[in-house]
């Protein structure tokens, strides 16, 4: 059975079953205390969470004293994303690209938090809320195996994410250059239910997150995968609470 993920993040070749039989040289025995474990990635995990927490409470901090968290947020996604992008190529490297990452996203995480606190009072606690009941209740799903991540559900999964990644990308390269206002703007029923089959969509990937953690313990992958999988996750958690708080401020916005 194939159990490669279609996670756009770890669907890489570090992930393979071969990947580590090709590290291991005549001279060279990789000992347990080297494989990758769950403890260590839920270790990663947290640590990786405490990092971002800790980036954007000082941007949230800074902005409500009068600072503009424009720059700092978009210089945080722009380097987050050079960091993910490097981490996918060179998973060895993700000891230190993960936590950079975590630091840089917490900067947008904090200003564009900000920002929508500022729109609507109250909003950031309840997409932080959000967040964490539908990770602890899709870790619950996939623990008991009550939602079984085979390789047609991770081909469903993964095609609705590329088709909203290139929705949103089309939508956003036209409202550049044009006055089209795309449907997800705004707070109509559309936009709303589009924010929801999104929602559903970004919850989905925590399945495929989980499934391929699990796949590299039982592969005995190389200990720096930890960092690999842990990161995965986080951008994952931080999708899902940023499209919680676009629905949020879409149902704020119509009371």
């Amino acid at each position: 059975m194939n159990f490669k993920s279609k996670n756009p993040f770890l669907n890489n070749k570090s992930f393979s079953p071969t990947s580590k039989a090709e590290q291991v040289h005549e001279a060279t025995v990789i000992g347990y205390d080297q494989d990758m474990t769950l403890s260590g990635t839920i270790n990663k995990t947290i640590l990786l969470f405490l990092l971002l927490t800790a980036s954007a409470m000082v941007i949230w901090w800074m902005t409500f004293n009068g600072m503009n968290p424009i720059v700092p947020a978009i210089g945080g996604a722009i380097v987050g994303l050079v960091l993910v992008v490097i981490s996918a190529f060179k998973p060895q490297y993700s000891g230190y690209l993960a936590p950079g990452y975590a630091l840089f996203e917490g900067l947008f995480i904090g200003g564009v938090s900000a920002i929508f606190e500022a729109q609507y009072p109250g909003i950031v606690i309840q997409a932080v809320g959000a967040t964490f009941v539908t990770f602890a209740v899709c870790l619950g799903l996939y623990k008991f195996q009550i939602v079984k991540v085979t390789e047609q559900f991770k081909s469903v999964v993964v095609a609705a994410t590329l088709a909203i990644a290139t929705y949103y990308l089309i939508s956003w390269l036209v409202s550049m250059f044009t006055s089209y206002q795309p449907v997800h703007y705004g707070n109509s029923m559309m936009s709303i239910g589009i924010s929801v089959f999104v929602i559903v969509i970004a919850a989905l990937n925590l399945f495929l997150d989980f499934d391929r953690i699990e796949q590299g313990v039982q592969q005995r992958m190389p200990k720096y995968m930890e960092w690999f999988g842990a990161m995965g996750l986080m951008i994952t958690l931080v999708w899902l609470y940023i499209e919680f708080l676009r629905l949020l401020s879409k149902l704020s916005s119509k009371k």
